[in-house]
């Protein structure tokens, strides 16, 4: 007894000095720690349940030479109480993990256990925690499962040599947008208020010189780029980034075992940890924050692909603008019919790929890049180095001073020279990080400068020139090829934004923000390089209206600042959130990030908002409308889920209906698809009361898409037990990152589950066998007080207790942990019973995979309630049931061949 008074003592001066991190429960834990020969990724706690309340900690220490008191590393130390002499099966346990609502429908609550008053659970409670008994982490079948590999894959790295060859490729797909911006720039800013002064020409060129400096390279190359979700950049891969470092996501699937895939890494905690984890805290309790963080994530994303309409509208018809410089009979109307020639032959390429179009595109950015620094230096020479004076701030000052409202409306132009800057970060899917950092810094940026300066340098010794600023300062030698050039380059900027809107719907999608869209892979070497062709007419169908609506560089160029800016703000702020939560980045440079750049759009912003009413509200209400589909199909979505989650079927159910399940079990393997990631779906009731009979063996597979771009081949499965064993029915969660692609036709698929569930009932033997090994000779007393000390350290380090089974047998098959001693002929008879057992059960499921395998698909309808609001009914009844009907059905997504399918119908009241 005095032990456990000293054990307990130590727990509460932990839980004193530690009461907000994970690492209270560690110091209290008397469980031996591993130390494993690296430092890796630990798993999420594992939620509570009705009768298990797991207390668990997800850190990483590392050991100093001397100790000095600090806790050894550790892979994984998920500590939970349990009731000893538990329930066998804890799918039942698990239907209240889910976290929907808590209710069950009538059917079933038949089976279970929630009829109790407040005061019989209270009593039960009492009871319950009186009887608790520690054992070590956790081992879930799912996550054993997830453990299995070795870890292997990684995300590609690309070496020097192969950055310098991908920075060409990189101009053509990048920075065509950004290095098309000195078309049309200066055109902008001197739109509404024509420069009467050099000053004024030194204040505008200072102002774009910094913000180049401190938006493109400062911001986005040295900052963003590194917020990238191991190699996927974008609106959605930032809130991907933040949903599996805390559970912020409003579709409540998430398993412990997801933290196990190889691409799920968090940052190790450091001095910051306190404040990244209340932060998590926060954002995870918090239902509105949640919110929050979709609805500016959707308002990023709308403001994305209106970017994409805006930018090919802008850039070729900027450049096509040139033809009225060396051809004076030609006029706007004649402009506007050029561009919608070049834009329909423009996106009807857009099918070849990325790589392709890349590597044909490349060199000729790179000529008109050379065009851009060519001309700048010819001009500075020409005209004079006086301009190099604007790399001094201080004419930003005299510019204001000067006159305040001509300076503040140009900073909408002057914006536009920072175009293309969120397409660095959304098509780093394409590219590494390096090679986009160094194309910019070495090539891109150098040009750029020199281009403006060049173009300033012409307005000094040419005041009254404030169009075609760019055409006008081509020497008279070189105009006609430069103009070629310039439409060429024109043409592949509209690609940037196009490409960046491409990777951001599919991982739209994959995390349950926009409708199913046929997704086409262009590239066998690079699987982020992808063509939605919806997504690509509905673009040019846009684009045309925009060009032919406005027909002017002057009104479409307002309307681009706003697309720009709202992109630019959103990304600010999940940075920001980034930096606290996972970066754990000093709170001051936190602040100074936040401060900053927020304020310095904040301040562009209100320049581009005073001229909405020339016609750039066209390109809100457009964005709206986009923000809507997106907010619809993820509301109709969570609606859809959570009631499946209360309209599960109970495990008493299934129990007493027995193995046969209370009709006629036929040879075969059915595949039920269902959404739910726990218990067992509504569906398969209706599959019972309308079949005659039911296959002999059921899997529930469940396809989910995780927060990480990519999963690995070898962790895409993970099987458990849904009833016992002489039910022959499993749950497969077969996990895909928002990058991967289901290239595998049925018959690979089904291999895989098949030779994935063989390995998993093997290892369910083999912890069996393991189990019943340490049951030894120990009287159940002195077992269970030493239930925490007996662990099982798997591959990695991971530490796992054999106190509890991992997996039980059937209904009425004891804990060997609390058992009665056994003799070893007994042990010997049940090694020999094991073996046979695996052996029947691998028999049985080759019998079934050689009958047949069906494909089960329920077809559900959703509707509103009666009693619901008539906001909601409208949303759910016409908007979410018109993108359903008109979006890629489940069939085709899930490439379920029709020969094998059989569907139920049936109506979801949300």
């Amino acid at each position: 007894m005095g032990q456990l008074d000293k054990e307990e003592e130590r727990r509460n001066t932990a839980a004193q000095l530690y009461p907000t991190t994970a690492v209270a429960f560690l110091l209290s834990s008397s469980l031996p720690l591993q130390t494993p020969s690296k430092p890796c990724v630990l798993p999420e706690p594992v939620e509570p349940h009705a009768s298990v309340s797991p207390l668990s900690t997800s850190i990483r220490m590392e050991t100093g030479s001397g100790g000095g008191g600090r806790l050894p590393k550790t892979e994984s130390a998920e500590m939970r109480w349990v009731v000893p002499g538990g329930a066998y099966e804890e799918d039942e346990i698990d239907s209240s993990d889910d976290g929907v609502g808590g209710t069950d429908t009538p059917t079933a609550a038949l089976g279970s256990r929630g009829g109790c008053s407040d005061a019989d659970e209270d009593e039960e409670d009492s009871l319950l925690r009186q009887r608790l008994v520690r054992t070590g982490p956790r081992a879930d079948s799912f996550d054993v499962e997830a453990l299995d590999v070795p870890g292997l894959y990684r995300h590609q790295e690309f070496t020097v040599g192969r950055s310098i060859v991908l920075a060409l490729q990189t101009l053509g797909v990048v920075f065509g947008d950004v290095g098309t911006s000195p078309l049309y720039t200066f055109d902008i800013m001197f739109n509404k208020y024509p420069n009467t002064s050099k000053e004024d020409v030194l204040g505008a060129l200072s102002l774009v010189i910094y913000t180049l400096i401190l938006i493109p390279f400062l911001k986005y190359t040295l900052i963003v780029l590194w917020g990238n979700d191991d190699g996927e950049g974008g609106i959605f891969a930032l809130y991907s980034l933040i949903c599996r470092n805390a559970k912020a996501s409003l579709l409540p699937n998430q398993l412990p075992s997801d933290t196990r895939i190889t691409s799920f890494q968090l940052k190790v905690p450091s001095v910051e940890l306190e404040r990244s984890l209340r932060i998590k805290e926060r954002l995870e309790t918090s239902s509105m924050l949640k919110k929050l963080l979709l609805m500016l994530v959707l308002f990023g994303t709308s403001m994305v692909i209106a970017d994409g309409v805006v930018t090919p509208a802008m850039s070729v018809m900027s450049a096509v603008n040139g033809l009225k410089v060396g051809i004076s009979s030609v006029n706007e109307g004649e402009v506007v019919m050029i561009t919608v020639a070049f834009l329909i032959v423009l996106f009807s390429l857009q099918r070849f790929g990325t790589s392709k179009v890349g590597l044909a595109v490349g060199p000729t950015l790179f000529i008109w890049f050379c065009c851009l620094s060519g001309i700048g230096i010819y001009n500075i020479m020409t005209y004079g180095s006086e301009v190099l004076r604007a790399f001094n701030p201080i004419y930003i000052y005299y510019y204001f001073e000067r006159n305040p409202p001509q300076a503040w409306m140009s900073l909408g132009g002057c914006l536009l020279c920072a175009t293309g800057s969120e397409a660095m970060f959304a098509d780093l899917c394409y590219f590494s990080v390096r090679s986009v950092q160094l194309t910019f810094v070495c090539l891109v940026l150098p040009c750029l400068l020199l281009g403006y300066l060049g173009q300033a340098a012409f307005l000094m010794e040419n005041l009254t020139k404030n169009e075609q600023v760019f055409f006008l300062s081509i020497p008279s030698q070189v105009f006609w090829p430069v103009v070629f050039i310039a439409t060429l380059a024109a043409l592949i900027a509209s690609r940037t934004m196009t490409t960046a809107i491409f990777s951001i719907i599919k991982q739209a999608t994959a995390l349950g923000c926009f409708p199913r869209l046929k997704i086409i892979h262009t590239s066998r070497k690079f699987m982020g390089q992808i063509y939605i062709p919806v997504m690509n007419w509905f673009l040019l169908v846009s684009c045309l209206a925009f060009v032919t609506t406005f027909g002017s560089i002057n009104e479409i160029g307002n309307a681009y600042g706003i697309a720009e800016l709202g992109v630019m703000m959103m990304t600010t702020i999940l940075v920001t959130i980034i930096m606290l939560l996972i970066w754990q980045v000093n709170i001051i440079v936190v602040l100074c990030f936040l401060t900053l750049f927020l304020g310095l759009e904040l301040f562009f912003f209100s320049s581009v908002l005073g001229s909405v009413a020339d016609g750039s509200w066209v390109l809100l209400v457009f964005a709206a409308v986009l923000y809507l589909v997106m907010y619809i199909w993820n509301y109709g979505t969570k609606l859809k889920y959570e009631t499946e989650v209360k309209q599960k079927l109970s495990m008493d159910l299934m129990m007493d209906l027995g193995c046969n399940l209370g009709t006629v079990r036929a040879p075969g393997i059915g595949l039920l698809y269902n959404e739910l990631v726990r218990g067992v779906p509504a569906i398969f009731g209706h599959f019972l009361t309308t079949m005659p009979a039911i296959h002999s063996m059921i899997i529930f597979v469940c396809i989910k898409w995780v927060p990480v771009p990519v999963v690995p081949q070898n962790e895409r499965f993970l099987f458990r037990r849904v009833c016992p064993k002489n039910y022959h029915m499993f749950r497969c969660i077969a996990r895909y990152g928002y990058k991967d692609v289901r290239k595998e036709n049925p018959q690979t698929f089904e291999q895989l589950l098949i030779e994935s569930l063989e390995k998993f009932i093997r290892r369910e033997a083999q912890e069996r066998s393991l189990e019943s090994d340490e049951n030894g000779d120990i009287d159940s007393e002195e077992e269970i007080a030493s239930t925490s000390s007996r662990v099982l350290v798997g591959p990695n380090g991971s530490i796992y207790s054999l106190g509890v089974p991992l997996l039980a047998d059937c209904a009425g098959v004891s804990n060997p942990t609390l058992g009665s001693n056994t003799s070893l002929d007994g042990s010997l008879d049940e090694t020999m019973d094991g073996r046979r057992s695996l052996d029947n059960e691998l028999s049985f499921i080759h019998k079934a995979k050689e009958s047949g395998v069906v494909y089960l698909l329920g077809h559900g309808d959703i509707r509103a309630r009666k009693e619901s609001f008539f906001a909601k009914k409208l949303v759910i009844n016409y908007f979410y049931a018109f993108l359903r009907k008109n979006c890629r059905r489940g069939i085709a997504t899930l490439s379920i061949p029709h020969t094998r399918l059989m569907q139920v119908a049936m109506q979801y009241m949300v």
